[in-house]
């Protein structure tokens, strides 16, 4: 053990080594070892033991890529691929708490979160003594260290209890948690809060005791998202009104104090208390609504004091907007401090925020971009003033229009020095007129006491027109424009584009991202907000004009390696290609030559993923709009993405290659006469086993694979490619993570390939499916999804190869079994829950059409007829729950929100359009109904009772569906 625990070491310390060749080769080390026994368990050991200084690193690492383990593998539900042992697993959770209470704060983190990790799984039925054990630790006389640790391990557990949708085993859950929890809890809240008074003067012990303090308030939060039990009420109302100046650092401008997070945690509490409305707290609400708002006035403008400003602020903007707290501001002085006390100062521009907005300018676009998720003082002191507008519309919109029209004034005096002035109104005024909206779609509906389209006239549009002003004046100006693009008209619109295409030649960063991200969402504009529809506003026709100076203004910032990779601009790149479309044809070459080049430099040190998928969008959207009109066009993207795709998978860039894979099965799929030299001589290195390794890319293997099988199923077979092929096949379903993948290697087997070329094998892939059947039926329920996939796969052979050639590969393994297996596992999922597609549906219908009427020897055997019996009833349960129809896979995807997946990144203008492997059977209910008439005419008189007997066993709704089709068809049954 010592020995391999040394090498284990070694291999640790091989991948922090600068030189990339010794790097890579430990990383291939690791993904070897992580599948022997004990790993897990041997890493835990390992970080027990490297207590050296000089090991620091090594056990940093070992923690890391324990935690990565213990994310991917616990839970063998998504991956069990590889295995953690029942003995390991017990090992594990019982040192795990003592190793993290003993270890570096690093360490610690990465601790807590392997337990965090764990016990979403196994948390509280198969870890029952966790919660024991971390509340044994629960003490201030201790390490403030070790509980602060504890404490963080325990809110991370319960964090799962926020933000899901009630049911009764989360509340089970819940309740467990509160009957231990509650009471030691409480007492750890008060010990500390009476132990904050006595040790004033101790500014590191009583940070660590607000530090606890502050946790204890998120683990509070946790445990009342769903219902609201005991209320800490005295306790919050201490630290609404403590004060220590001891724990102020008058030089600190940036980082909050650990009072000011505590402060910002209760009030988080109070309101998820006012989201709640529950009644107990509403007695307390005036009171901790002037606590509140005390502390607010309070903070000052520092950065330090944005966290609880912002929180704060929230509180407010959660109370104004219900209608049964309105009596707390129903009044014109209340609402005219609000407004000029909270929501101007608040609004106004900052030094500091002058300083992100030329230093740190991916910072500020995003906590100021239209649709951001994260919280600015200003974003939110907007929200609390479109709150104000939409409770008291009238008299919020009066005091508004007050200071509005001050500011401008202001502004106005000297242009050049209060252009902030200007920046606050153009703030105010969106806020007011903006009464319903979402992040995706823009402005919806407006306040009609204020004139949009006169304010953007009279003040935006001169900002707008020129390229000199103040740059933070102009990037307000196009989200002032972006913000209400929805009120405009095409003629707007197209007046509207020029001048957002001259910002983007803008130096600052800020200033051509809001261009490029307008232009983005001004092409996704619906002609009409109020009622589904895919007709753009602005769409190919409008943007025809505009192509060359669009580009050439977006790949201006594109090329400029003194920028950093702008994902906004990459974005509207994708998305002017797709509204382009066909116009595209006469620059496809230039356009392409700057994307593998922007692809080239960005290849070297991938860094934004956001920008390197719509990087590969671009490029999939590009191929999509001309090879599918044009395919004779592939050839030159061939060779123009060779190249550069070739460098990505030598380098083994990691971001890259499931994006390389997918375009190059897109291309593939275009090709008018097969593979060319270039995609044959790729297909051996595709079956590396070291490739598949990577869960990231496996899907874009897969629908390479499968284009390769589409394209030259024969020319690969020829060619001794088929069983490489399978042993992947064999090796993807035989874990859950990728059995889908396998069975799509599968299905495009038995679709492409043909049957002499695999007759020999078929029976081997039987015996394989079965195998693995045999291990899922132990557990049904956590297998569902792979009868289905075995289902689908029976259907579509017996659909392809007739019901006698099914029977008897199946026969050939086992006397009878195929009947077995129909009876057991194929037909039971089927009859309880619809097919998932439609065209799953059309599959099965037409494979069990043809069991059910190509099988004599079903009626031989002694449960032959109740067999036969079951199958049509599920063929009409599958019928009647989808429907006869395949639907339309020619969605406008050109104005579909497409966006970056870090789980798999899929991309959307490469999707493959749902391939029907029965295209010959364009109607499948008129296929299966004249089917089942040829066999009731084959011995007339023997088939209508069975039918009659088993449609009329449940409700008698399967027989009127099966005479409904019957009558569509014109068919009779004799």
């Amino acid at each position: 053990m010592a020995q391999s625990l040394e090498n284990l070491r070694s291999v640790f310390l091989q991948t922090l080594d600068q030189r990339n060749e010794v790097r890579r080769e430990a990383e291939k080390q690791l993904q070897v070892l992580r599948v022997q026994p004990s790993h897990p368990l041997q890493c835990l050991q390992l970080v027990s033991q490297c207590t050296a200084p000089q090991d620091s690193p090594i056990r940093q690492a070992v923690a890391v890529h324990f935690k990565n383990l213990v994310k991917n593998f616990w839970d063998e539900e998504k991956d069990d691929s590889v295995k953690i042992s029942p003995s390991d697993r017990a090992l594990i959770k019982t040192h795990l708490v003592d190793l993290m209470c003993t270890v570096p704060p690093a360490i610690q983190v990465q601790c807590s979160e392997s337990i965090a990790l764990i016990a979403a799984v196994d948390f509280p039925e198969q870890w029952d003594n966790l919660l024991p054990e971390l509340i044994s630790k629960f003490t201030v006389d201790g390490d403030l260290e070790n509980l602060n640790g504890v404490l963080l391990t325990a809110s991370s557990i319960f964090k799962r209890f926020r933000y899901v949708q009630r049911n009764d085993a989360l509340y089970r859950d819940i309740l467990y948690v509160l009957q231990k929890l509650a009471e030691p809890m409480l007492k750890l809240f008060q010990m500390l809060t009476k132990s904050v008074e006595q040790h004033q003067g101790n500014v590191q012990l009583l940070n660590n005791k607000l530090k606890a303090l502050r946790t204890l308030c998120r683990i509070f939060f946790s445990l009342n998202w769903q219902d609201l039990p005991e209320f800490f009420e005295d306790c919050f109302s201490f630290f609404l009104k403590y004060e220590n100046v001891s724990l102020v650092d008058p030089d600190e401008e940036d980082e909050p104090t650990t009072l000011d997070r505590l402060q910002a945690a209760v009030v988080d509490n109070l309101n998820l208390y006012v989201s709640k409305d529950e009644e107990p707290f509403l007695p307390h609400l005036p009171n901790f609504t002037t606590l509140v708002w005390g502390l607010l006035l309070k903070t000052t403008i520092l950065p330090k004091h944005d966290v609880l400003a912002v929180t704060c602020i929230r509180f407010l903007s959660s109370l104004v907007g219900k209608l049964m707290h309105k009596s707390l501001f129903d009044n014109e002085s209340t609402l005219r401090e609000i407004i000029g006390k909270i929501v101007v100062p608040n609004l106004q521009i900052r030094e500091t925020d002058e300083e992100r907005f030329e230093d740190d300018p991916a910072d500020f676009i995003m906590t100021d971009m239209e649709g951001s998720d994260s919280n600015s003082r200003r974003k939110c002191a907007q929200d609390l003033l479109k709150s104000m507008s939409r409770q008291f519309e009238s008299q919020a919109t009066s005091i508004c229009l007050e200071h509005i029209t001050t500011m401008l004034n202001d502004y106005n005096t000297d242009k050049t020095n209060k252009w902030g002035s200007k920046d606050v109104a153009i703030h105010l005024f969106l806020s007011s007129a903006v009464q319903a909206e979402s992040a995706t779609s823009g402005v919806s509906a407006v306040n009609d006491k204020l004139d949009v389209m006169d304010f953007f006239v009279q003040n935006i549009l001169p900002e707008l027109q020129q390229t000199n002003g103040h740059a933070m004046l102009n990037a307000t100006a196009i989200k002032f424009a972006t913000t209400f693009r929805n009120q405009f008209t095409t003629e707007h619109l197209t007046a509207l584009m020029p001048l957002l295409i001259k910002h983007l030649s803008s130096s600052s960063v800020v200033v051509h991202t809001y261009a490029a991200a307008g232009i983005e969402k001004v092409l996704v504009t619906k002609k009409q907000i109020d009622i589904p529809t895919k007709e753009t506003k602005f769409g190919q026709k409008e943007l025809k004009q505009f192509l060359e100076p669009l580009f050439t203004g977006l790949f201006s910032i594109v090329d400029n390696e003194e920028l950093s990779e702008n994902e906004y601009v990459m974005k509207a790149v994708m998305r002017s290609l797709s509204v382009a479309r066909d116009d595209l044809v006469a620059v496809t070459e230039i356009v392409l030559n700057k994307l593998t080049a922007s692809l080239g430099r960005v290849a070297k040190n991938p860094k934004n993923p956001y920008f390197n998928h719509y990087l590969f969008e671009s490029i999939a959207v590009l191929v999509k709009s001309v090879c599918s009109k044009n395919p004779e066009y592939t050839s030159a993207f061939e060779a123009l993405l060779f190249p550069p795709f070739q460098h990505v998978l030598q380098m083994e860039v990691l971001e890259f290659t499931p994006y390389v894979f997918q375009v190059l099965a897109q291309l593939l799929e275009y090709r008018p006469d097969g593979l060319s030299d270039a995609y044959s001589s790729l297909f051996g290195p595709l079956m590396t086993p070291s490739l598949w390794e990577s869960k990231g890319n496996v899907p874009g293997l897969t629908r390479l694979v499968t284009a390769y099988l589409l394209k030259g199923a024969p020319q690969l077979i020829a060619q001794n490619h088929l069983m490489p092929i399978l042993g992947v096949f064999q090796k993807l379903i035989s874990s859950k993570a990728n059995e889908t993948n396998g069975f799509l290697l599968l299905e495009a087997i038995i679709m492409y390939a043909p049957m002499d070329s695999i007759r020999g094998v078929s029976k081997d892939i039987f015996q394989v499916l079965l195998v693995r059947l045999q291990s899922a039926a132990q557990n049904k329920q956590k297998n569902a999804r792979y009868f289905r996939l075995v289902s689908n796969y029976f259907s579509l052979f017996a659909g392809k190869y007739g019901a006698q050639a099914f029977v008897e590969q199946l026969d050939a393994i086992q006397q009878g079994i195929a009947f077995t297996l129909l009876k057991q596992f194929w037909l039971p999922p089927l009859v309880q829950s619809a097919p998932s597609t439609k065209m799953d549906a059309k599959i099965n219908i037409v494979g069990l059409t043809k069991i059910l009427c190509e099988s004599p020897s079903l009626l031989a055997r002694p449960d032959g007829q109740e067999i036969w019996g079951d199958i049509l009833f599920a063929i009409v349960q599958a019928a009647s729950s989808v429907g006869t129809g395949l639907g339309s896979n020619n969605e406008d995807d050109f104005v579909v929100e497409v966006s970056y997946d870090s789980a798999y990144s899929k991309l959307h203008f490469a999707s493959k359009p749902v391939t029907d492997p029965f295209p010959e059977v364009p109607d499948v209910m008129m296929y299966m109904v004249k089917s089942l008439q040829a066999l009731c005419s084959s011995q007339p008189g023997k088939f209508p009772p069975l039918i009659k007997n088993r449609l009329e066993m449940s409700s008698g709704k399967e027989a009127a569906i099966l005479q409904s089709m019957m009558q569509k068809a014109g068919v009779n049954l004799v």
